[in-house]
């Protein structure tokens, strides 16, 4: 085969496994909001991170019906609207995950709650922790980002959560968690 040919052939199918791959792209910080209630939020996409987090405050675990829950309170400020929107919240505990760090080891609840990314409303696990320190009140990690599509880190802002009751929701896949487990 000519060298010239050959080339092309190699780029062919270099290029296909990315043509084939439809999926929408987000840059490293995009907007979302956290549903039902609309909150737009600015989310900071975390591939080093496998669960994502969410801001929390007063966060108490509990019984009810012999089944683990989690309150918390919500203190966000919605992107679009300037408010700032504080809401209390009891929802039932997925799991608790452990992390280690330089700072040490932590536990943290989960919990699953809906988002929107772009037009589809996704079902996806949070860890709750107190991120008032940190920049975005929002941090999705692995798990999240392989069901929203492919991540650029070199851009921001190229997805805008667009989502009513007609959007597409993608409910949480509990046997997907295996996938994870060895993390």
């Amino acid at each position: 085969m000519p060298w010239n040919r050959w080339w092309g052939v190699v780029a062919l199918l270099l290029a296909a496994p990315l043509a084939a791959d439809e999926r929408p792209v987000l840059g490293w910080v995009e907007k979302a909001t956290l549903e039902p209630w609309g909150i737009e939020v600015k989310a900071k996409l975390d591939s080093g991170a496998l669960t994502s987090s969410l801001d929390a405050r007063e966060i108490e675990t509990f019984r009810r019906d012999g089944e683990r829950w989690v309150r918390f309170r919500l203190d966000l400020e919605d992107e679009a609207t300037g408010e700032v929107i504080s809401e209390t919240l009891e929802l039932p505990r997925y799991r608790r995950v452990r992390l280690r760090g330089a700072g040490g080891e932590d536990s943290r609840p989960v919990v699953l709650m809906d988002i929107c990314v772009g037009g589809t409303i996704y079902e996806e696990q949070f860890s709750l922790r107190d991120r008032g320190d940190m920049n975005y009140p929002l941090l999705l990690g692995r798990r999240t980002i392989g069901h929203l599509g492919l991540l650029d880190v070199t851009t921001t802002f190229r997805q805008r959560p667009d989502c009513d009751d007609d959007s597409p929701r993608v409910a949480h896949d509990p046997d997907e968690d295996a996938r994870f487990a060895d993390e």
